[in-house]
């Protein structure tokens, strides 16, 4: 998600200073003309808008402790990560005594969707960070709201995710009924892209499944942590989440038989299967 933002970024003719924990991910961004940094440090010491895109709140932490000797006044803090909404609460308040403002502008879309400015941001945060921002926020996303204070778009995130989610699996689940009772795949995902089922998932989702190419665009074990996130979420507001503590644990198993890494469509791999029968994936087929 990172390198994708960095990239719609540079292509608008921004100047990007970024780093990152892995050569890979340094290596793509030098080859796209970005200028690479020696460190975070440095990033947060240089920058007076800084993007952060890392794999959960715990990581996000452990950069801001790490930088902390770099922020100063008037920074704005831009965290595109997906975390618990409790976490971007305290950093936007630890921030705020610094006079570094935070915004939690979660992405509702994925990588290649960032790339082609297609997705929706939902952006927790002061009013005023949120308005200097707008002409980047722009540059990568089709649709910007602004839904509340710090932690706001954190909530936003899970609630959308949480739909999402809920519509993979019944898109993974039908398509696994229709093989069950000997119906070509292509036809009956055709058929339910026509009816009242439809749903935007089966265009981004649903020839991974019927053709197995399960080459990551979302991985599945980041969506396991997003659902585990949105029961802990529930819990503390005493609300029962049937349907996710389901899927919870279908994308559980799917995890165990080593289908994290994969892309989320992969969670056809364990519907309609018992537990028992379930092995882990051989090559990820390409498609022909």
């Amino acid at each position: 998600m990172g390198l994708a933002i960095a990239e719609r970024l540079l292509d608008a003719s921004h100047a990007v200073f970024a780093w990152d924990i892995s050569p890979a991910q340094r290596s793509a961004l030098a080859k796209l003309n970005g200028e690479l940094a020696p460190s975070a440090n440095e990033v947060f010491a240089k920058c007076g808008r800084v993007l952060l895109s890392l794999p959960d709140d715990k990581t996000v932490a452990r950069v801001l402790r790490d930088v902390d000797p770099a922020l100063h006044a008037g920074q704005i803090i831009v965290d595109t990560s997906t975390g618990a909404p409790d976490a971007a609460v305290r950093f936007g308040r630890a921030l705020a005594k610094r006079r570094v403002a935070y915004l939690d502008a979660t992405v509702s879309g994925n990588s290649a969707q960032v790339r082609n400015g297609e997705v929706l941001l939902m952006v927790g945060g002061p009013k005023k960070a949120f308005a200097c921002c707008q002409d980047l926020f722009r540059l990568f996303s089709e649709q910007v709201i602004h839904v509340g204070p710090c932690g706001s778009g954190a909530k936003m995130k899970l609630v959308t995710n949480l739909v999402l989610g809920l519509n993979r699996a019944a898109l993974a689940e039908g398509l696994c009924f229709g093989r069950a009772l000997a119906l070509d795949g292509k036809q009956t995902l055709a058929i339910l892209r026509a009816s009242m089922a439809y749903s935007r998932i089966m265009d981004v989702k649903g020839e991974k499944m019927v053709r197995g190419n399960f080459k990551p665009q979302a991985r599945l074990s980041q969506h396991l942590k997003d659902v585990r996130l949105m029961l802990a979420a529930a819990k503390q507001t005493d609300t029962r989440l049937p349907l996710s503590e389901t899927h919870c644990k279908i994308l559980t198993t799917a995890e165990a038989a080593g289908f994290g890494a994969l892309d989320n469509s992969a969670i056809i791999r364990v519907i309609g299967k018992p537990i028992g029968s379930i092995r882990p994936l051989g090559p990820i087929k390409r498609p022909q």
